[in-house]
């Protein structure tokens, strides 16, 4: 029995030990990781969308301080993430009899340059985008365009972490 008691114990340090750098999240952070910076991202999207590049920036910084263990610098952050909002169109995506829009969708894109200090193998040049589908004869404003740029903004800054730190 003294012997099964060591065996589970051996076992177990070994499996937290093999975790490492890895957390619920699947984040891996290299060694020495500790503070990440988030540059602004200018809005230089044909259309702009009046508040998407603050709404953008943060919602990118705010996923990653719930995230990680990482602390939020405003300059020479471990992890730096840097880029441009380069789409947003709304779009007809099926049509009716009548030669209307059936349906319709809102598309941002975001272009990302993340560095990595601790890793500059890891560093990544992507653009990242997600859409938002409507009803042709709605109107998209107020609250429902919020819910839709949330949505989308959602979803961007997940694979972009996903991405960077995830390594999916």
């Amino acid at each position: 029995m003294k012997y099964f008691k060591i065996l589970a114990l051996v076992l177990s340090l070994g499996l937290f030990y093999g975790c490492g750098n890895y957390g619920f999240t699947g984040i891996s952070l290299p060694a020495g990781t500790t503070t990440y910076q988030v540059n602004y991202f200018q809005n230089d999207a044909p259309l702009v969308e009046p508040g998407l590049d603050r709404t953008f920036t943060n919602a990118l910084a705010d996923l990653i301080q719930n995230q990680t263990s990482l602390q939020l610098v405003t300059s020479g952050g471990d992890i730096t993430y840097e880029g441009e909002i380069t789409e947003y169109r709304i779009s007809p995506t099926t049509a009716t009899a009548d030669i209307t829009a059936a349906q319709n969708r809102l598309t941002i894109g975001v272009r990302v340059r993340f560095f990595d200090k601790n890793n500059p193998d890891g560093d990544v040049n992507q653009t990242f985008s997600f859409f938002y589908d409507y009803p042709g004869n709605a109107q998209l404003v107020g609250a429902q365009k919020d819910a839709a740029i949330s949505e989308i903004l959602e979803r961007i800054t997940q694979d972009i972490l996903n991405a960077t730190l995830g390594k999916w």
